[in-house]
Order: C-alpha cells, then structure tokens, then sequence
C-alpha cells in the first residue's frame, strides 16, 4: 500500500473569521513543484479564476475512469489512440437540503484506429452500469466474466 498525500495552505489575510467575512482562497501543493491556488466555487463567492473542489472531484473521477478504462483497453488489445473526457461536477441540495455535489457526469470521447467501435461501445455501456451500480464486490465478479467472455 502506498499513500499519497498533498499540503493545503490557508492564511486569514484579510477580514475577520466570521460567516461570509473571510477568504476561501487557499494553496493546494502535490509536489514542491506543482502547486494550485484554490478556492470555493463560485456559487459559494469563490474566484472563478481559482480551481474549486467540485473541479477538483470531477477530475479526479474522470481521470480515475480513463485509467481504468485504459489498463483495460492495453489488456484487450484496442487500438485507442486518444482519450478525453468533459466531466460536470453538479452542486445542489442533498437528501438533507445541504448543498453538495449530486452528481457527476462523465462525457469521454475515445478514438480508436480501427472498426472495433461496436464491441468497444459495448463495453463502455457495461463499464459505466458496472462503476456506478454494483458493489465493489459484484463489479469485480462482472468485469472478470466480461473479460473471459471477451478473450
């Protein structure tokens, strides 16, 4: 097991540390060389020039994806020659009327240099049942019969 981890940096700069007084704006460090100036959304009078938490958790989700999906077309031998994706983190009310992230959609546009499209559309239908309605456990069970069925 490895661990990741990153530093967040947040300063009172200005104002007071009162409701709707101070600053949301914060540093998130991945390295000492890679860093990002963060801060809320803009629903949430954050600076839309600044990365927002909700981006954050699309990307992460979207890059998650299109690493599985990847190592998974390596596996099965698809020619993929590019891969992107326009991910939307939508911020609403929950169950409990608090604001949150309800949903994210994925949109990935894949590119392959052959006509082996039907059977990859195919799987991408299933992938994105398996990810998003199973258990962890029943989607191993799926993806493993849906890879030998496929070999």
């Amino acid at each position: 097991m490895s661990k990741i981890s990153i530093d967040l940096i947040w300063k009172l700069d200005e104002g007071i540390l009162a409701p709707g007084k101070y600053s949301n704006k914060h540093v998130i460090k991945f390295t000492s060389e890679k860093s990002i100036i963060a801060d809320s959304a803009p629903d949430w009078q954050g600076d839309s020039k600044n990365i927002n938490p909700e981006q954050t958790l699309a990307a992460s989700l979207s890059s998650c994806h299109m690493m599985t999906f990847l190592a998974l077309a390596a596996k099965m031998g698809w020619p993929v020659l590019s891969y992107t994706d326009n991910a939307i983190a939508t911020l609403g009310k929950n169950l409990e009327g608090k604001m949150s992230v309800t949903s994210i959609e994925l949109n990935p546009k894949i590119k392959f240099s052959d006509n082996e499209v039907s059977k990859i559309s195919l799987f991408l239908c299933i992938m994105n049942y398996l990810i998003f309605t199973l258990t962890s456990e029943e989607r191993e069970l799926a993806i493993k019969q849906y890879l030998c069925a496929l070999s």
